[in-house]
């Protein structure tokens, strides 16, 4: 099932940003980030009661609390980021940059997660990365 999700992500990742570049078009990509974040917290509350989840704020640890803010914080700078390179650059070229998250999640995963880092897995961030060169220069 998780595949289904992850295709799924894809999609609506891709219409993302097609969407979000036509979007900033004479707009502050701050102000366009603003925008988006708004619309995304408040899709992600109905969400929590639709699926009648918001009890389980009290149950969430301290440590847990941490983290969730931090990744918080770094998808906000990832967005800050993004909508300004969307904004000056082509999203052919902006978005498999930006999708380089790929490898570096690997790596980071691989660093700080002690997941495996397989032979497979070298290859495919090796042409990753040289796909993503390929098509930003």
């Amino acid at each position: 099932m998780w595949l289904v999700f992850a295709v799924l992500s894809a999609v609506f990742a891709a219409l993302t940003s097609i969407l979000a570049k036509i979007g900033v078009d004479g707009v502050n990509s701050n102000l366009a980030t603003a925008v988006r974040t708004a619309v995304v917290l408040i899709m992600a509350w109905i969400m929590v009661f639709v699926t009648n989840s918001q009890n389980g704020i009290v149950s969430i640890e301290k440590r847990s609390w941490l983290f969730l803010i931090l990744s918080g914080l770094a998808t906000g700078v990832s967005w800050l980021c993004y909508y300004k390179a969307l904004q000056l650059g082509e999203a052919s070229k902006v978005v498999p940059v930006d999708k380089m998250s790929v490898v570096l999640t690997m790596l980071m995963a691989f660093i700080f997660l002690n997941e495996k880092l397989t032979v497979k897995s070298v290859i495919g961030m090796i042409l990753i990365t040289a796909g993503t060169i390929f098509m930003a220069v």
